[in-house]
């Protein structure tokens, strides 16, 4: 496919992407899909499912949790947001709502079997993944993960250079960095270093 075709049909596929409404009834806010993708972007975040603040904003990481990550990855908002150079794509594109004890469900499993394989083939030119908690662990690792996510994480090396493994962003977060002083030694560097040399 040359690289004309190739970007028309990424761009069609957003736009069936950010026009899908399977889940409405089952989503307390509606259906609002967010998701960043171009033809030219080498780096794809991907991570959980949007809270409130991003199906608010329709922007990824409009919170807490975007300050806490893009610091990890050295880089400033202008250049997070900038999609020929980013794809930020979540395993659930819209906020699924909070379970009884007032924690985040789970992304609609539907957005898994229905775009994201379309999603990443149409994304050739990806060359590393950061896969931020479980569910995008299964989907971009499968089998290669570890029984857990502080396990995935510490083998990250098993990973590179394709994939870098992460535990969320959350500010919930805060005992396990404690708790794994590693994590910032020796993994944030690494990222660090892959991921300014593809948006350089």
């Amino acid at each position: 496919i040359d690289p004309m075709s190739a970007a028309t049909e990424l761009t069609n596929l957003l736009a069936e992407i950010r026009a899908c409404r399977l889940c409405a009834d089952d989503l307390p806010l509606g259906p609002r899909p967010v998701l960043r993708a171009s033809a030219t972007a080498r780096l794809a975040l991907c991570s959980q499912a949007p809270g409130t603040k991003v199906h608010a904003s329709g922007r990824p990481f409009t919170d807490r949790s975007g300050d806490r990550l893009r610091e990890w990855l050295a880089v400033d908002s202008d250049t997070f947001y900038d999609q020929r150079r980013i794809a930020i794509v979540a395993m659930g594109f819209c906020y699924p709502g909070v379970d009884a004890k007032g924690g985040d469900l789970p992304p609609r499993p539907e957005c898994r079997k229905i775009w994201h394989d379309r999603l990443f083939q149409a994304l050739p030119q990806v060359e590393l993944v950061v896969v931020i908690g479980g569910h995008a662990m299964a989907y971009h690792l499968d089998k290669r993960r570890k029984p857990s996510v502080r396990e995935t994480v510490a083998a990250f090396r098993e990973y590179l250079p394709r994939v870098i493994p992460l535990p969320h962003p959350s500010w919930r977060n805060n005992a396990w960095l404690d708790r794994n002083p590693w994590f910032e030694a020796e993994l944030l560097p690494v990222l660090r270093q892959s991921v300014h040399r593809l948006i350089a």
